[in-house]
């Protein structure tokens, strides 16, 4: 016995242009059917919140299924799949294509190698799945937009929830910018880690989809940034903050990777907050409010 809720969706060549579509979305729970052998022209996940089964790809190779877990179905890549007969799971599925999926999989979110990935949990995804499945109602005018958003929104879900990664991210990832605005080259990053620079680049570009030195470059000119904007430092000072001993080569870097200079950054973006500056991320459901003064 098995239950089943499942809608499909069409969008158009306009909201194609978006990047990213959603296609379907189905939640199933039971001792549902086999799905396959089959092979597809879009992306699928397929999330198990309890339960077991298995998984089989085209090297013929069955794998155990146990849930909380992920099933990545890549388009063009045979693949048959089902829970076990006698105890079922609890199953929901998105379908999504668009050109976004290939900066998805080069980022490491969406894994072509690793089809059966396990998951510490599946909260938020379903509740992704969830906000996918409220936008379906029929009628609903800015179905595609809603659903595509939440296509994004689950894929980093998914991306957070993999039992490989603990509940305060990947600690190579998490010394990593405690030390980025420290003058380190990437293989002394890599020797304070007992690692190699072959073995760091694989952790971190498996960790945040990007190389050491683009990872920390981020971090360091997302942090120049803020100081730019919401202080008077000189430029060579916030060089110095940030890990450039040369205010030159951090000016050139900063403007070819953000588009414009240094200068000119403060320039539109400068809000001075003398003694007003937060380290404190705002809870978003209760923002800070300017009290209303009686007049």
């Amino acid at each position: 016995m098995y239950h089943t809720w499942m809608r499909y969706f069409t969008p158009s060549p306009t909201h194609h242009k978006l990047g990213l579509v959603c296609l379907g979305v189905g939640l199933q729970h039971g001792a549902l059917p086999t799905v396959g052998p089959r092979t597809l022209d879009h992306h699928v996940a397929v999330v198990i919140s309890a339960g077991s089964g298995w998984y089989r790809g085209p090297d013929g190779r069955r794998v155990t299924v146990t849930g909380p877990a992920l099933l990545w179905l890549i388009p063009g890549i045979p693949h048959h799949y089902g829970p076990d007969p006698a105890a079922g799971w609890d199953e929901s599925f998105v379908d999504f294509t668009g050109p976004a999926t290939t900066t998805y999989t080069e980022l490491g979110y969406i894994e072509p190698d690793r089809p059966v990935v396990p998951l510490a949990d599946t909260a938020a995804a379903r509740a992704a799945v969830g906000r996918i499945a409220r936008a379906a109602r029929r009628g609903n005018p800015l179905l595609e937009v809603e659903t595509g958003a939440a296509v994004h929104e689950l894929l980093v879900a998914l991306r957070r929830a993999r039992a490989d990664v603990g509940a305060d991210g990947d600690p190579v990832l998490q010394a990593l910018a405690r030390d980025a605005f420290q003058p380190l080259t990437v293989a002394e990053h890599a020797s304070r880690h007992g690692m190699t620079p072959a073995e760091l680049r694989t952790a971190v570009r498996r960790g945040a989809g990007c190389s050491p030195k683009d990872y920390l470059l981020g971090i360091r000119l997302g942090r120049a940034k803020e100081l730019l904007a919401a202080t008077e430092l000189p430029v060579a000072a916030v060089a110095r903050r940030v890990g450039y001993d040369d205010p030159a080569y951090f000016s050139r870097l900063f403007t070819r990777r953000v588009g414009t200079a240094p200068v000119r950054f403060r320039e539109q973006q400068g809000r001075a907050v003398h003694g007003g500056w937060s380290h404190q991320i705002p809870d978003p459901e209760h923002p800070p409010t300017i009290a209303t003064r009686p007049t």
